[in-house]
């Protein structure tokens, strides 16, 4: 897909990998509209704020009819609440899955025909190396990836006759707020993620693998589980 004059839609771009996405595509010549569930907090220039909040089916929709002319969704937005799905909270867990797999889902829903009827284009889903690869005490992060993982491969194939390819990209910690706990020595930049990630959807890749660690976990996965 050509992104010099594609039409995108980035969730959660007021922060973030959501942020860098944004800028990267404004500067590749793309018309960018920057959601987020707080669009008066988009202070980025040259994109147009647009309000779309996840957890709420309204917004949703609107947004939907506000940027009618999308070819490109980014499915970015997403939480981290650090629970485990045994002794965590049952409505933390519950939140995960709701912000991170019914939330992309939804937003495909109502960007799919949107996108097709522009012509066709292209989605970005955001996950985790923790698609695969599943801590417990994330364990509520782990398992909403791992199901949009599932809602990514299931909407490449489902989107593709409609002329819409469908990209995920994984990745470990990154320089954001999310992972503001990390050491500095484990965290890449945003900035090359998003870089990495568009050239990808430029590529029509189904899968972008942005760090080391993402490359091993997804090259470990015949390994039995006992074998670490």
């Amino acid at each position: 897909m050509e992104l010099k004059d594609a039409v995108a839609v980035v969730t959660g771009a007021n922060r973030g990998l959501g942020r860098h996405l944004a800028t990267q595509l404004v500067e590749r010549g793309a018309k960018v509209y920057a959601a987020a569930r707080r669009p008066e907090g988009v202070d980025l220039a040259g994109v147009i704020p647009l309000r779309l909040d996840l957890t709420d089916a309204e917004s949703i929709r609107a947004a939907a009819h506000t940027a009618s002319d999308a070819t490109l969704l980014v499915n970015n937005a997403g939480i981290s609440t650090g629970t485990p799905l045994v002794a965590g909270s049952p409505d933390a867990v519950r939140l995960e899955m709701e912000v991170n797999f019914f939330g992309p889902l939804a937003v495909t829903r109502a960007f799919a025909p949107v996108i097709e009827s522009n012509g066709g284009g292209a989605v970005l889903n955001v996950l985790s190396v923790l698609s695969w690869l599943h801590p417990a005490g994330l364990g509520a992060y782990a398992a909403a990836k791992a199901a949009a993982w599932a809602l990514t491969d299931a909407t490449r194939e489902e989107l593709a006759p409609r002329g819409i390819t469908v990209t995920a990209l994984h990745v470990g910690y990154m320089d954001t707020d999310m992972a503001a706990g990390v050491p500095a020595g484990q965290k890449t930049d945003p900035a090359e993620v998003a870089a990495q990630a568009l050239s990808g959807i430029e590529r029509g890749l189904p899968e972008v693998l942005a760090d080391e660690t993402t490359r091993q976990v997804k090259q470990s996965l015949a390994a039995s589980p006992n074998a670490a």
